[in-house]
């Protein structure tokens, strides 16, 4: 997706209407703004976190909400939170608790983000400031304000966590559950406030692997559904997928980059010279900066002999293994899964029949599932008819209407 001037206009116009309908009227004093994350010691925790329970605030701190460059009267506010990774170690993330602009019942959001990045700079704790410069920050940015003007509390986790690791999966759902249990004990909601999950592309993520895990951890949430487009069922699919491709291959070196922070293998016992070199490059870079990077980079291109392919690495199998979707447990709230197809194989980048026969499976482990298949849509062009489809879901979900599932 490319920004144009008109879009950014169009989501500032919509914050700014947002706040004013509701008498919020102009921006009086705005909490300071923060540091980069870089260099944000608000972000750091060196003391033990084994006493502390997972979603437990650790310090927040009021931050602004606005666009770029312009700031609005919505409060926002800035959670430092225990939560758990891939490993089942303690680790901490951050969250952005937001308020609504309308009174009402509370219902609440937790809204996962496409940041899709391998830098600190990428993390919806640092956009949703005003910092956010690429299309789709703006854009989901205008989504969050929508569902805060819809009387939604809306929380938004940095669910990679502290190391920016990218498509991990339970690690990924746990900061998003955890996310939920620290803005309701920030705000003071019972655990029986109604949440709903949604996300696409890479926040299809912390959603999907939410609902997965949430049965086991965190059962006292009341989620009532999660809506994920655009889903990363099976890596190993995806990339031979992307291969060779104009606008998806540098998906390769920062899948390498995410993983090996993960599962800290060493990538110079099988990757070539250009392979070092291309992960090298987008070491801190967001999904803008390194996926249509590399036009023509091949799988092939990125190992040393004897491997012809990343997939043919025992430890990248293995990692890819560990995050296939559908594999961490079986959701018990109602799923909206959607996916594109422009080519019979996928929307691009994600492979449609893989997000179908995840909607199949789940249908067959009685889990109420609605499935919507985009075709000829791209990845980027389903992402509005998805997002369009999930908020109706959702709606219905918190109204109680019975889940009118494609199971049949």
């Amino acid at each position: 997706m490319r920004a144009s001037s008109a879009l950014r206009t169009f989501v500032v116009g919509l914050v700014l209407a947002a706040a004013t309908a509701t008498g919020l009227g102009p921006v009086a004093a705005q909490p300071a703004a923060p540091p980069p994350p870089s260099t944000d010691p608000f972000r750091e925790w060196s003391a033990p976190l084994t006493d502390r329970a997972p979603g437990e605030i650790l310090r927040s701190r009021p931050v602004p909400y606005g666009a770029p460059g312009l700031a609005t009267p919505i409060a926002s506010t800035q959670v430092l939170y225990r939560t758990t990774d891939q490993q089942d170690r303690p680790a901490v993330t951050v969250a952005t608790v937001l308020r609504p602009l309308v009174p009402g019942p509370t219902r609440m959001i937790s809204f996962h983000t496409a940041y899709d990045g391998l830098g600190p700079d990428c993390n919806p704790s640092w956009t949703l400031t005003g910092r956010g410069t690429s299309e789709t920050a703006v854009i989901e940015q205008g989504l969050i304000t929508g569902y805060l003007a819809a009387g939604y509390t809306v929380v938004v986790p940095d669910y990679e966590g502290e190391q920016s690791e990218w498509t991990i999966g339970r690690q990924s759902g746990y900061a998003a559950l955890d996310g939920i249990r620290a803005a309701q004990s920030f705000l003071s909601l019972p655990p029986s406030t109604p949440v709903g999950m949604i996300g696409y592309s890479g926040g299809s993520v912390p959603t999907q692997w939410g609902a997965e895990v949430a049965p086991t951890y965190a059962p006292e949430l009341a989620l009532v559904g999660a809506a994920a487009g655009g889903l990363p069922v099976n890596l190993a699919h995806n990339l031979p997928y992307v291969s060779g491709s104009a606008g998806w291959a540098g998906v390769m070196p920062a899948l390498v980059v995410a993983y090996q922070r993960t599962y800290g293998f060493d990538t110079d016992a099988f990757l070539s010279e250009e392979g070092r070199a291309v992960t090298a490059q987008v070491q801190d870079r967001c999904i803008a900066g390194f996926a249509a990077s590399y036009p023509g980079l091949t799988d092939a291109a990125m190992v040393r002999p004897p491997y012809r392919s990343l997939l043919d690495v025992p430890a990248v199998v293995a990692a890819v293994g560990d995050n296939v979707m559908g594999t961490a447990g079986t959701p018990r709230i109602p799923m909206f899964l959607a996916v594109g197809d422009i080519d019979g194989t996928g929307d691009s980048v994600m492979i449609t029949a893989d997000v179908r026969d995840l909607a199949g499976e789940y249908c067959d482990r009685g889990v109420p599932v609605v499935y919507h298949q985009y075709d000829g849509a791209s990845h980027t062009d389903a992402f509005p008819r998805f997002e369009a489809d999930a908020a109706q879901f959702l709606a219905d979900r918190f109204a109680g209407t019975p889940t009118a599932t494609t199971c049949a």
